[in-house]
């Protein structure tokens, strides 16, 4: 027979035993939990931790960081084993009892944002900054995330008022002629839906799918007093229904969720949803009667225009230019094509352009042609709408009237809002917008003069204008000459049918030799390839550093120009170096790097590119630099934990040179790299370099509106009276990347300036003092510290991030508060808010 259970003692039992109970569970608690810890059992340890807290809360102080050590590594556990729920039921669970944790915020938003939620995650570390604006990892994770959730545009955008003057007046004309009820497409900060009620529509809804925007405009809507007056939906239109989530059909339609390529944000898709399921019938045409019986959508058509350019930037950035790159030939049959081109011929839904603000574009551009219509659409008629996406492409050809090399096509729309207002996003106008641009690839000649023909196809599929087949026909000689290798050579009529159908007939098709093999290459990772002055000076600090490393100082000469030096030290480093060196390069995307160095003598180099087509094309480029076969190796499949790359060649073996990725291609420090570069230095063999060895970062002060503009929105005035700013300003980021400083809009108030010094080989050199004094050049309002970098390589050979060559951008820290500076007063302290 079991034995009795003893009654729980009544809570304020006045013999003390639960109290005694509850503190002897506490302790035992806690003793299992330090012994999980120290067998690594986070799971079992975590949850003694729980009960420990759950029973004594007056202990959170004391526990506080051996539970926030355990929870996360238990999350990591967790993650690595998918169990995603309980990893979110943990951090659930650890905020419960630490609501105000800032350190558990960030690490859960880390969590959510891996995991895909970025909205949530924007949450929780908003919340982490909240709870300490000193928490730089929080302010970092935030910083990245609000350009996801809040991107820059929509500051730009509602910073233009003459764009939303005329939307305005738009939307005005249409509800005081009858359309009363109106529903608002992709609505983000509200401000269309505002414009419909302030002119007196009856019923707004408005639908938005981003939940930071749709929240960001119900608390924009309830400040505005109209909360009331719009309803506010947090979905696609494409999921409204009727009556289920708005009463009846709409009259109007006010959408502006268009891109540089117009169709890019659905727009053709959500309209004809529309029109079938939540507009009105539309108005015929010499049909009388009150708008507000009929259907009609603002903007109510579009004209699309292009152009054919030469600029050498884009060039750079989506052509590899140059077949011998430091003495490393490049083989024909490895293609290098940027992403905008190969998304043509795949499933996946990667924009077929790319965009630049073309009034900005370093260096400019040449318009080829003239700018020519490429098509037109009707918003307010649905079967022209549907018959967009099956559509067989447009043919079109246009006479080049300028000699030049023919880089990309641009392309700009009139959006026609109504028969009386309109919006261009043309790079001649003043306007928030950019162009989208069609890189042209795949040509045996790019160069055209007067008398050409630019031809291509058109088309709208899969929600974006795609033009393709791009190609030059030379009518200047009887028979054609066509410069394209691309594969479809179904060419168009130009008007001169005769003279076309002759060239055609006569249309030349060559096939390459060998295998080819496509690399698809991010537009930074071109660019880079086409940085020589990169490349040849990683060669010559490689040289010099392995040369030393020799017993016999082989290469005392460091004079690139003196090809002999350079010959008698490789062929020494191949005959007097038994062992070979070991190179690592773990530099981010693709590099040549490690192929360059295998030129160099007796080494053995290692490459940490990840994708299978970055392999295949650099094991195509060591074989013809006739390397011997498996000279190169992929690091990372000999990694078995990719997070921890940095580690010794051979258990036996270090490194004589590892080179690492300092600068982000978008002008930031890379995440971590002073850790990286601790756990390089033990890596060294004695005399072996981190490359670079240190970096030095400048700055200047400078004024720029246009920063001002880009940053944050200004005021009331540009949104005319509505109160939008205090709310999505919120979301501003201090720091601007992707710069251009060669063709930013500023003015310079100072000289450049070296603001700090990080040092991978020697750390106790690195800048302590933070605080720079910097001489005032003009008087003026500074608003912008635009940042760059030198990265010196060793103390003679260095690259420079603002360099026209460069394939990194730069940056700048954007002043919440613009400081009034004078030329003669003294020098301006300040200390740099540099991530």
């Amino acid at each position: 027979m079991s034995k009795a259970l003893p009654e729980r003692p009544r809570r304020g039992a006045g013999d003390g035993s639960g109290t005694a109970g509850r503190d002897e569970l506490v302790s035992r608690s806690l003793q299992s939990a330090e012994h999980c810890l120290g067998t690594q059992d986070f799971g079992t340890a975590y949850a003694h931790y729980l009960l420990v807290l759950s029973l004594a809360p007056e202990l959170k102080e004391d526990v506080k960081e051996t539970f926030q050590y355990t929870l996360f590594q238990w999350a990591e556990e967790l993650d690595a084993l998918n169990r995603i729920q309980d990893l979110l039921g943990c951090y659930e669970q650890a905020l419960e009892l630490f609501p105000d944790d800032e350190v558990i915020c960030n690490s859960m938003g880390e969590h959510l944002f891996r995991m895909g939620f970025r909205d949530e995650a924007a949450g929780y570390f908003h919340k982490a900054v909240k709870l300490n604006p000193d928490f730089s990892d929080a302010k970092e994770n935030f910083y990245r995330v609000a350009n996801w959730l809040v991107e820059r545009w929509h500051f730009i955008m509602l910073n233009d008022s003459k764009r939303n003057m005329i939307y305005n007046a738009a939307i005005q004309k249409a509800v005081c002629l009858g359309s009363k009820t109106v529903l608002d497409i992709g609505t983000g900060t509200g401000i269309l839906s505002m414009f419909a009620k302030k002119a007196g529509a009856q019923s707004v809804y408005a639908c938005e799918v981003s939940k930071t925007m749709y929240e960001l405009a119900c608390d924009i809507v309830a400040a505005n007093k109209m909360q009331k007056g719009i309803q506010l939906l947090h979905m696609k239109s494409l999921d409204i229904e009727i009556p289920k989530h708005i009463p009846e059909r709409v009259s109007l339609v006010v959408t502006e969720t268009v891109d540089a390529g117009l169709f890019g944000e659905g727009i053709v898709e959500s309209l004809i949803h529309a029109w079938e399921h939540l507009l009105l019938q539309p108005k015929i045409k010499g049909e009388s009667g009150n708008c507000e019986k009929y259907g009609k959508v603002i903007p109510a058509s579009a004209v699309i225009f292009g152009m054919a350019v030469e600029c050498v930037e884009i060039r750079r950035h989506h052509r590899v230019g140059s077949k011998d790159i430091a003495g490393i030939h490049l083989p024909t049959n490895v293609k290098f094509q940027s992403p905008t081109y190969y998304s043509i011929d795949t499933e996946e839904a990667v924009e077929p352009y790319t965009t630049e603000k073309m009034s900005r574009v370093p260096g400019g551009y040449l318009a080829l042609t003239e700018c020519f219509e490429i098509m037109k659409v009707d918003f307010n008629n649905l079967q022209e709408l549907k018959s967009l996406a099956t559509k067989k492409p447009d043919k079109l050809g246009i006479r080049v009237i300028k000699e030049g090399v023919l880089d990309a096509i641009i392309v700009w729309f009139v959006l026609q809002l109504d028969d009386e207002h309109s919006l261009s996003t043309s790079p001649n106008e003043e306007t928030c917008w950019e162009q989208a641009v069609y890189p042209v690839q795949e040509l045996t000649d790019y160069r055209v003069k007067p008398g050409d023909h630019v031809t291509m196809e058109v088309s709208c599929q899969d929600c974006y204008l795609r033009i393709q087949s791009i190609n030059v026909l030379d009518l200047d000689h009887e028979m054609e000459v066509s410069k394209s290798c691309a594969k479809d050579k179904d060419l168009l009529s130009l008007g001169n049918e005769a003279e076309l159908c002759s060239a055609l007939a006569n249309l030349q098709t060559s096939k390459s030799d060998g295998v080819e093999q496509m690399c698809v290459l991010e537009s930074t990772e071109i660019a880079l390839l086409n940085n020589i002055l990169y490349h040849e000076s990683f060669k010559m600090a490689m040289r010099k550093v392995l040369s030393s490393l020799t017993p016999e100082k082989l290469c005392q000469s460091t004079d690139t120009h003196c090809e002999d030096n350079e010959m008698s030290s490789e062929t020494s480093l191949k005959q007097r170096s038994p062992e070979p060196f070991y190179v690592l390069d773990v530099s981010e995307g693709f590099s040549i790097l490690p192929v360059i160095a295998g030129t160099l003598g007796q080494v053995k180099p290692y490459s940490s590119v990840e994708k299978d087509q970055h392999r295949m094309a650099l094991d195509l480029i060591a074989e013809a630099s006739h390397f011997p076969k498996d000279t190169l190796e992929f690091w990372l499949r000999h990694v078995e934990d990719e997070s921890a790359v940095l580690q010794r060649p051979k258990s036996d073996k270090l490194w004589s040179i590892i080179i690492l990725d300092v600068v982000e291609p978008s002008g930031l420090i890379q995440q971590e790299i002073m850790e990286k570069a601790a756990i390089s230095r033990c890596l060294l063999q004695p005399g072996g370099k981190i490359f670079p060895q240190y970096v030095l970062m400048f700055g200047m002060l400078v004024e720029s509106q246009t920063l001002v503009e880009e940053n944050a929105v200004q005021g009331t005035e540009c949104t005319l009276g509505l109160n939008i700013a205090p709310f999505i300003n919120q979301f501003q980021v201090p720091i601007r990347v992707f710069l251009d400083l060669s063709s930013l809009s500023c003015i310079p108030l100072s000289k450049p300036v070296e603001l700090l010094r990080l040092d991978l080989m020697t750390p106790y050199l690195n800048t302590s003092n933070r605080e720079v004094k910097v001489h005032i050049c003009k008087s003026g309002q500074v608003t912008a510290i635009p940042f760059w970098y030198h990265m010196y390589l060793d103390d003679e050979i260095r690259l420079d991030t603002s360099s026209e060559a460069s394939h990194w951008k730069q940056a700048a820290v954007v002043l919440a508060n613009p400081i009034r500076v004078e030329v003669g007063f003294p020098p301006f302290g300040w200390i740099p808010l540099i991530p």
